[in-house]
């Protein structure tokens, strides 16, 4: 809109529901459904294996049954995707020069991704032995 041209609307009205960058209800919402899906995985894999895991080879024997590899990979992804919406808020709200903030973010990003990759590949490697 032209600043010449009047307009109705208020300041207020003009921004409200636009967030601080057109994305905080998505960050909100992806940190409060990783909040509730690690409710259910952690517990779960915490008395599985407290159950089946006695040893080395039994550590290896649990990850090898389907549903225990996809559940286990499936809380470390979840785990390091909340870790970086978590991580990501504290740098967004605590580092005030634009450029540390951006070499943060860039390294918190590649940090939970090398992690992720790590995670995925271990129980790809037990499973399939690659």
């Amino acid at each position: 809109m032209k600043p010449s041209q009047a307009s109705m609307r208020s300041s207020l009205g003009r921004v409200r529901g636009a967030g601080a960058a057109r994305a905080g209800s998505h960050h909100f919402i992806a940190t409060r459904v990783t909040s509730v899906a690690l409710l259910v995985l952690a517990p779960w894999f915490a008395i599985a294996a407290a159950l089946q895991v006695r040893s080395y080879s039994d550590a290896f024997e649990f990850l090898r049954q389907p549903l225990n590899a996809v559940a286990v990979t499936l809380l470390a992804l979840v785990g390091l995707y909340h870790m970086m919406l978590g991580m990501q808020e504290v740098i967004v709200d605590y580092i005030a020069k634009p450029v540390m903030r951006a070499v943060l973010l860039m390294l918190n990003l590649f940090f939970c991704v090398l992690l992720a990759a790590a995670a995925l590949w271990a129980v790809l490697q037990i499973n399939f032995g690659w």
